[in-house]
């Protein structure tokens, strides 16, 4: 799977929201950015992007910042990044029609239709929960 910065900072960001969900307090853009050594005027245009998509919301003030627009729970990987970049046109295959590309495309088609699905049914909420219970069984010294 090929990831543009910008997604993959897009689902931190969420992620990072996720987290701070059940506080309800907003989280500064400059906290998101420095904790995942995002650049923040970069941040700032991905937050708006997932702002006009109705995932998260802003809070304007000295305690505002960002959160979730919904639970993390009706938030999946497959959402945001559709709000970032878009739809992908899928493969296409443009060597020819021969028995071998058209079984290639197929095979192709057959990997973005799994990898669709598995993005549509992972949860910000779930990833939220594996990283609380990896932390939990973390020992310090």
């Amino acid at each position: 799977m090929n990831l543009s910065a910008k997604t993959e900072y897009a689902c931190i960001a969420v992620l990072d929201l996720a987290l701070h969900h059940e506080q309800g307090d907003p989280v500064r853009i400059r906290s998101i950015a420095d904790n995942h050594g995002i650049p923040s005027r970069f941040l700032v245009q991905i937050l708006l992007q997932l702002k006009a998509a109705g995932i998260v919301s802003s809070i304007r003030g000295a305690s505002g910042g960002y959160r979730l627009a919904k639970d993390p729970q009706d938030i999946s990987l497959a959402e945001v990044m559709t709000a970032i970049d878009g739809r992908g046109a899928g493969s296409q295959c443009n060597t020819g029609d021969t028995p071998v590309t058209r079984t290639l495309h197929r095979v192709w088609m057959e990997a973005e239709a799994a990898e669709q699905a598995k993005l549509e049914c992972t949860s910000f909420a779930e990833m939220a929960k594996a990283i609380g219970e990896n932390v939990d069984g973390m020992y310090y010294i």
